[in-house]
C-alpha cells in the first residue's frame, strides 16, 4: 500500500515524496492507521524501521494549520542527539505546511529555546530534564496538549528517567493521546504504558530481540592486548564506506580515536562528554563523509539515523544484550545491507553468552587472515559454560577495556586488496575452527 493510500493530507504525502520515500515501513503500514483513528498506541519494532515517520506523519495530519498558544504536542526523548532528529523529521515530513516544532534540551543555552515558545510551536520536541527546567519556570504549559508521544521508552528506563517521565504525564491532560514507541517493552515499561494509556492498541513489528535479517554480524575472538591491532587489521582488509565503532566507556573512546588518528584515518568522536557543538560537529561532519569513523558510546545506539554506514564494530563487548541488537542496527538500515563484528576476549565469553540466549542465535566466530595472532591462531569464545569467567583484574582510567599503550604487531598497509564478504568465510578471515 503506497502512502497515498493511507488517508495523509496531500501536502504530507509530498513532503514524504521530497525525501524519496515511495512504501511505507511495515512499522508505518500498521501504526498510522491506529494513531489517526485517535487510539493510544504501544509500539514495538526493530531499529532502523521507520518509527519516527510512523508517529510524525499522523500527528501532522491530526494538527491542521499553525495554532498560536501552547504546544498541542509533545515528544519525550532520552537523548539530545534523538530529539535534534526527531525535529528535523517533523520538519522534513512537514515542510509543505505551516506547522511549528522546536527541541529543547540541554548543552546549548536557554535563550533560544525560551524564545521559539514565546512565539508560539504546535510541537515540542524535548528531553526530560530540560523540558521540567521550562515546566518549572512557567515557561512552557501543557494544558492544551492533544498528544503525548513517548519515543525509546525502554531507553529512558535504562537511563533512570521513569520517575521524572511520570511525573511529566501527570501534568499533561487527561483527554489526550499516548503513545508509545520502544524497541522493548520489559515489564517495568508495562507498569508506565498502565499509568499512561487507556485501552492501547499494540503494534508489534518483528522480534523485538532479533537481529535486522540485513545485517550480518560475526565475533573476531582475540586476547585483550592484541584487539587494537586487530581492529586496524580489520579496517585495512574490509571494503567500508562508514563506520561506527562502540566502546562501553568515554575513556577508552576517546583512546580508540586517538590511536586510530595516529593511524591516518579520519575519526569524528560522540559521547557524554562532548559539548553540543562537538556533538553535533561530529555527527554531521560523520554524514557528509568528512570522518570515515564515529567512535562513540552507547550514546549514538539507539536511534541516530546517519544514512550509508556500512559497518558497525563493537571494539568492545556490550554489557546488555539490548545494547548489542541496537548498536548493530546502525548499519543494515531501511533494508540495505551491513555487516556488524565484534571483537570478543575469552573474558567476554559471559558477556557473549548473553547476547547469544538473548537474540536467540549463535553468532559465528570468524578470524582474519594473515593476522598475527599471539599463538598462531585465534582464541575461540567457549559461551557453553555456565560460569562467567572472572573479570579482568587491571583495569586503566574507569576502563575495563583499555588497550596497551604500545602496539604488538603493524598495521596492515593500505594498499592490499580490499575484501567485503558481508560476514562469509572469504580470502580475508574465516570461520573459527576452535569454536
Amino acid at each position: 500500500m503506497p502512502f497515498t493510500q493511507l488517508g495523509l493530507h496531500s501536502s504530507l504525502v509530498r513532503g514524504v515524496q521530497a525525501m524519496g520515500y515511495v512504501d511505507p515501513t511495515p512499522i508505518q503500514l500498521r501504526a498510522i492507521p491506529v494513531i489517526l483513528s485517535g487510539s493510544d498506541l504501544i509500539a514495538s519494532a526493530q531499529t532502523g524501521t521507520g518509527k519516527t515517520a510512523a508517529f510524525a506523519l499522523p500527528v501532522l495530519n491530526r494538527l491542521g494549520p499553525h495554532r498560536p498558544g501552547q504546544p498541542r504536542v509533545l515528544v519525550l526523548e532520552p537523548t539530545r542527539e534523538l530529539a535534534a532528529q526527531v525535529e528535523t523529521s517533523f520538519r522534513d515530513l512537514g515542510r509543505f505546511t505551516d506547522v511549528r516544532a522546536t527541541v529543547l534540551h540541554g548543552g546549548v543555552g536557554y535563550g533560544r529555546q525560551r524564545s521559539e515558545l514565546r512565539h508560539g510551536v504546535d510541537i515540542v520536541i524535548a528531553t526530560v530534564g530540560r523540558l521540567l527546567d521550562f515546566l518549572q519556570e512557567k515557561a512552557l504549559r501543557l494544558d492544551q496538549l492533544e498528544v503525548l508521544i513517548l519515543d525509546e521508552v525502554d531507553r529512558m528506563l535504562d537511563m533512570g528517567f521513569i520517575h521524572d517521565v511520570k511525573r511529566i504525564v501527570a501534568m499533561c491532560p487527561k483527554k489526550r493521546q499516548t503513545l508509545f514507541f520502544s524497541a522493548t517493552v520489559p515489564p517495568e515499561i508495562e507498569a508506565v504504558a498502565r499509568f499512561a494509556l487507556s485501552n492501547p492498541v499494540r503494534v508489534e513489528i518483528g522480534v523485538a530481540r532479533s537481529v535486522n535479517e540485513s545485517v550480518n554480524h560475526a565475533l573476531f575472538p582475540v586476547l585483550h592486548e592484541q584487539k587494537f591491532d586487530l581492529l586496524l587489521g580489520l579496517l585495512a582488509k574490509t571494503d567500508f564506506q562508514s563506520v561506527i565503532i562502540f566502546s562501553r566507556t568515554k575513556h577508552g573512546a576517546d583512546r580508540i580515536a586517538r590511536r586510530l588518528k595516529s593511524a591516518n584515518h579520519s575519526v569524528a568522536v560522540l559521547h557524554a562528554n562532548r559539548s553540543q557543538n562537538q556533538r553535533v560537529e561530529a555527527l554531521e561532519g560523520f554524514k557528509a563523509g568528512r570522518y570515515e569513523i564515529m567512535v562513540a558510546t552507547d550514546i549514538a545506539a539507539r536511534g541516530i539515523d546517519v544514512a550509508g554506514v556500512s559497518h558497525v564494530i563493537n571494539y568492545d563487548v556490550p554489557e546488555n544484550p539490548e545494547d548489542y541488537v541496537h548498536r548493530i542496527g546502525r548499519t543494515g538500515r531501511a533494508m540495505a545491507v551491513g555487516d556488524a563484528f565484534t571483537l570478543a576476549t575469552p573474558e567476554n565469553s559471559g558477556d557473549v553468552r548473553d547476547i547469544e540466549r538473548f537474540i536467540g542465535q549463535k553468532i559465528p566466530q570468524l578470524t582474519l587472515e594473515s593476522f598475527g595472532y599471539v599463538g598462531g591462531k585465534s582464541p575461540a569464545i567457549d559461551t557453553s559454560r555456565p560460569n562467567r569467567p572472572a573479570p579482568r583484574p587491571q583495569q586503566r582510567h574507569g576502563d575495563r577495556h583499555s588497550t596497551p599503550r604500545r602496539d604488538s604487531a603493524p598495521r596492515a598497509p593500505r594498499s592490499e586488496p580490499a575484501h567485503h564478504p558481508r560476514g562469509k568465510p572469504g580470502a580475508h578471515w574465516r570461520r573459527n575452527s576452535g569454536r
